[in-house]
C-alpha cells in the first residue's frame, strides 16, 4: 500500500479567508514606544502584526519588527511614517483594534483592544 492507491494521503483543506480593508489605531503612547522599537530603521524595516492559532481563547496576537517582504499578500498602512503590515488572511480578525503601550511594574508592554473578539484572556494577549 502507498500513496497510488489513496492510503495514508490527504490534502489539506483550504478554506477561504474574508479579506476586509485594515483600519487600526494607535494611541500616542504606541507610536512613541513603536519609534524606540525600530532604533531609526524606519525606512528599511516594518512593524507585522498578526494572528496566530493558540492561546487559551484561540488566537494569539504577534507583533514583530522585520525587513519589509517583497508580498502583495499584505496590507500596508503608515502610522506617522513607520510602515505596518498586517496579512491579507488576518485582515478580518485584526480590523478596528486599538493598540496601545502601558508602562509599568506589572504587566506593561504593547495591549490590544480588539472589538472583533467574542472572548479574551485575562493576560490580554490571545482572543477568539
Amino acid at each position: 500500500m502507498g500513496i497510488m492507491d489513496g492510503e495514508g494521503f490527504s490534502l489539506p483543506v483550504v478554506a477561504s479567508v474574508e479579506v476586509v480593508d485594515v483600519v487600526i489605531t494607535f494611541t500616542d503612547s504606541a507610536k512613541a514606544a513603536m519609534r524606540a522599537e525600530f532604533q531609526g530603521d524606519e525606512d528599511s524595516r516594518v512593524l507585522v502584526i498578526s494572528a496566530q492559532s493558540g492561546g487559551c481563547s484561540g488566537y494569539l496576537y504577534d507583533m514583530k519588527i522585520i525587513e519589509e517582504p517583497d508580498d502583495d499578500l499584505f496590507q500596508k498602512l503608515d502610522v506617522d511614517g513607520m510602515t505596518v503590515l498586517i496579512h491579507n488572511k488576518d485582515s478580518a480578525l485584526l480590523s478596528g483594534i486599538t493598540i496601545d503601550f502601558k508602562d509599568s511594574l506589572m504587566g506593561g508592554g504593547f495591549q490590544i483592544e480588539n472589538p472583533n473578539a467574542d472572548r479574551a484572556c485575562g493576560c490580554g494577549q490571545s482572543f477568539g
